[in-house]
């Protein structure tokens, strides 16, 4: 069995971060391990919310994973609640990253031109620094004008601008950059990407279903995570995780009793399941 280690935080009520990632990817047939960032009583759409911050932990269980000698076939990371959490988690990549697995981040930090609560511009440049030894990176359009140091462009950015923004992602240092989250020619909803190695664009899109919800973004990056473990290509991982995205926002949409802070991720597991295995 594959092993992903997911270092985000955990956010207890709320339908994201870990608590989407832990059964998602497990579900999928991979084992799932994590490291812990933060514990919240909910994501931040809520106020007074609590927040415990698990920085002074994450070097001990690094370390004591080296002594145990544990090892991943990926490691996906999401929301970071600081700098210093930034580092910490680059030298995970630098401890458990090798030629053999997977380095996906989702640079959680940012929606709709603004930074989340309690992050700055300076934030998104030590991020841009992350993203530089990733494998795969998953940001939004926000995030990748943020990450970039430009004007934010706005979510019905023509392709053009788009692909511009890619090819400067991509002088990060990552083999894929993707932007999630974008309008495409044809009017649908999707991601379009960059090959570094074929210096090729990709892209495919969704029916666009009228609602904004929280954590959707980690649904979709752990979605992907899980089909990449499951040895499906990295565009078809995309195409996975956005058609399980789509599901869950549809049946979050048609469900009178959905709630109004996160998608019905659970629901929609069995049709990712057939999805993985060709039913």
């Amino acid at each position: 069995m594959k092993r992903v280690l997911s270092i985000q935080d955990i956010s207890c009520l709320g339908k994201c971060s870990l608590t989407v990632a832990l059964p998602i990817i497990s579900a999928m047939g991979v084992e799932t391990s994590i490291v812990p960032t933060a514990v919240l009583s909910t994501h931040t759409k809520f106020n007074h919310f609590t927040f415990r911050d698990l920085t002074n932990d994450m070097e001990g269980i690094k370390n004591h994973w080296v002594s145990e000698g544990f090892k991943f076939d990926a490691i996906y990371t999401g929301y970071l609640g600081s700098k210093e959490q930034v580092d910490i988690v680059s030298e995970y990549f630098s401890t458990f990253g090798n030629s053999h697995n997977y380095i996906v981040v989702d640079p959680a930090m940012a929606d709709n031109g603004k930074m989340y609560t309690g992050f700055t511009k300076d934030f998104a440049i030590t991020m841009s620094r992350l993203c530089s030894k990733a494998d795969i990176i998953l940001p939004n359009i926000s995030e990748a004008c943020f990450m970039l140091n430009r004007d934010y462009v706005g979510e019905d950015a023509p392709l053009p601008v788009i692909k511009e923004l890619l090819t400067d992602l991509i002088k990060l240092g990552s083999k894929y950059a993707v932007i999630t989250g974008v309008k495409l020619p044809d009017g649908k909803l999707g991601f379009i990407g960059y090959d570094s190695s074929s210096q090729e664009f990709f892209m495919y899109g969704t029916d666009e279903v009228p609602i904004k919800s929280h954590g959707t973004g980690d649904v979709f990056a752990s979605t992907f995570t899980g089909a990449l473990m499951n040895d499906f290509s990295v565009f078809d991982s995309l195409k996975i995780a956005a058609d399980f995205t789509c599901l869950c926002i549809q049946d979050t949409y048609t469900d009178p009793d959905a709630v109004d802070y996160a998608v019905n991720f659970e629901t929609q597991i069995p049709n990712l399941l057939k999805m993985i295995n060709n039913v």
